[in-house]
């Protein structure tokens, strides 16, 4: 049975673990097809510029893929190139104006947050003096960082879909793909975190010991030995490996989150596709 999205007289939002579910479901049904264009993405980061490209380009190809899969009208992978493959240099403006944005807020929250756990200092140095450093300077942090988190997950949800408008609409680019993704998620921000924060908690464990583990080795040697080299290898070995395997989902949970907007918003009468029932076995 399939889960439908509503028609266009009543559309409800998938709920949050729906988004994650379906998701995982289109990655596992789809695993080697999106796992190899997921190597190539990542072999191409290694190109500069035009290998960025490539590689947001690739990001929107496997996010159009799974939308096929959403709407019932599944696309072989050199057909969806054809859409892909001419918008190449607008998705690498998409993935630079997104990012650029995220880095330009970044420094202003960090600015505002550093001001004001200051003024949080400066109130209660006054009411604990010097045996309250520690609290005061623990607050600060807390403040700070919790500044600089909401607010970046606030404007990362709201171009969380930046790129798919762009790998699945006709006549749009770069730019108006962005401003489509502001527009989409004006009114499901909040639950939009939740689904980052649960799709982030999916695939951290396997972030963390392919990416993080590795890397805390690295403290305790000492730069330009043998060891160090060795372990740094291994560090971008598996970084790399992470990136491969988390990409794909990401991308998959992209396309339902878009569908589920638009049906949202547009009232389209959309379903969600089931995958073979030996998936589940």
């Amino acid at each position: 049975m399939s889960e439908n999205f509503g028609s266009s007289g009543q559309i409800q939002p998938l709920s949050i673990g729906n988004v994650v579910s379906a998701a995982v479901r289109l990655y596992r049904s789809h695993l080697k097809t999106y796992l190899n264009l997921a190597v190539i993405a990542h072999l191409w980061i290694l190109v500069p510029v035009y290998g960025w490209a490539k590689y947001a380009a690739i990001s929107g190809l496997i996010s159009r893929l799974a939308f096929g899969e959403l709407i019932y009208q599944p696309e072989g992978v050199q057909t969806a190139r054809s859409h892909i493959d001419p918008r190449l240099w607008s998705f690498l403006r998409v993935a630079l104006q997104v990012g650029i944005s995220l880095l330009v807020i970044y420094i202003g929250l960090a600015i505002v947050g550093g001001v004001l756990a200051g003024l949080i200092g400066v109130a209660l140095g006054g009411i604990l003096g010097t045996s309250g450093i520690i609290v005061i300077t623990t607050l600060a942090i807390i403040v700070t960082a919790g500044i600089i988190l909401l607010g970046l997950t606030w404007f990362y949800s709201r171009w969380i879909v930046a790129e798919v408008p762009l790998a699945v609409e006709e006549n749009i680019n770069g730019g108006e793909s962005v401003a489509r993704s502001w527009e989409l998620t004006k009114a499901s921000v909040f639950r939009i975190q939740g689904i980052v924060l649960v799709a982030f908690i999916v695939t951290m464990p396997l972030v963390f010991v392919l990416n993080y583990i590795p890397s805390l080795f690295l403290i305790r040697l000492e730069p330009g030995t043998a060891i160090y080299s060795i372990v740094y290898l291994i560090s971008v070995i598996g970084s790399l490996i992470g990136g491969v395997l988390v990409m794909p989902f990401w991308q998959a949970l992209k396309a339902v989150l878009y569908l589920d907007l638009r049906s949202r918003r547009e009232g389209l009468g959309l379903q969600l596709r089931e995958p073979p029932s030996q998936d589940f076995r």
